[in-house]
């Protein structure tokens, strides 16, 4: 009798409720997410990028996966745009005498000339934990390698002038594109509650591009060679976060 109570006594707390702790959630652990980051940046341009436009605004979004050890992969893309054209004697061949833009009725019409382009690419890059609330924000590394196109916009309003519709516009937008690459150094914050996450940080695009028209009305010749361009600019972003959320209750078994 006395060898059976020690093996009852085992039995019986082994059905008693245990409590079991939920495993760490972003506020003290490493956890892998996935974010998705709306941005605005404002640039200036470098190299013959330059000569061509003065400084312009871009919105992005991108979407990365960020692993354990704070690494992460993913996708980016941008769209850029000014209001400052600098390309001397672009329109020249279009204006009379007098310096106006005549529509087909023969009445003054009005252009207007923009920067448009646009940037996708391949990003990788960290986050290194020195500073934050918690070990998944931090110094904010990013690398990317992609695609950048950009050209003059000429817009001719709701007036119709002949020499400026249709396929005639590729004689004057200037049309380039090529492979460029990006760096970013900056701060991620994912903030404990998941409602305050941002990113900011100082934005470095180089690209060699091509011309892409055969041929260019005002300057009467093709434009050949490779460009080098570039720009620079502040960036900054909201960010969402998605993950699984530690469940820091107890649970019985």
């Amino acid at each position: 009798m006395r060898t059976t109570r020690p093996f009852l006594s085992t039995l019986f707390l082994s059905y008693l409720p245990h409590p079991s702790f939920a495993q760490g959630d972003i506020r003290d652990t490493t956890i892998a997410l996935t974010s998705v980051t709306a941005s605005y940046a404002y640039q200036i341009p470098g190299g013959d990028m330059a000569l061509r436009f003065g400084n312009n605004s871009n919105i992005g979004i991108n979407a990365f996966y960020k692993n354990k050890r704070n690494y992460f992969f993913g996708a980016e893309g941008s769209f850029l745009f000014g209001n400052k054209v600098v390309e001397s004697g672009l329109l020249r061949n279009v204006i009379n005498s007098e310096g106006q833009f005549v529509d087909a009725d023969g009445v003054q019409a009005d252009v207007l000339i923009y920067e448009r382009g646009w940037t996708a690419m391949g990003i990788v890059g960290k986050i290194i934990p020195v500073v934050g609330p918690n070990p998944n924000s931090g110094i904010l590394l990013k690398f990317g390698i992609g695609y950048l196109r950009h050209k003059i916009r000429v817009q001719t309003q709701k007036n119709v002038v002949p020499q400026l519709e249709g396929e005639y516009l590729e004689g004057y937008d200037r049309l380039a594109a090529g492979p460029m690459g990006s760096l970013l150094v900056g701060y991620q914050h994912f903030g404990n509650r998941r409602f305050v996450n941002f990113m900011i940080g100082f934005e470095v695009i180089a690209a060699f591009t091509q011309p892409l028209r055969a041929f260019n009305f005002d300057t009467e010749q093709a434009e050949t060679g490779t460009r080098n361009d570039g720009l620079t600019g502040l960036r900054v972003g909201w960010s969402l976060p998605i993950y699984k959320r530690s469940d820091d209750r107890y649970h019985y078994y």
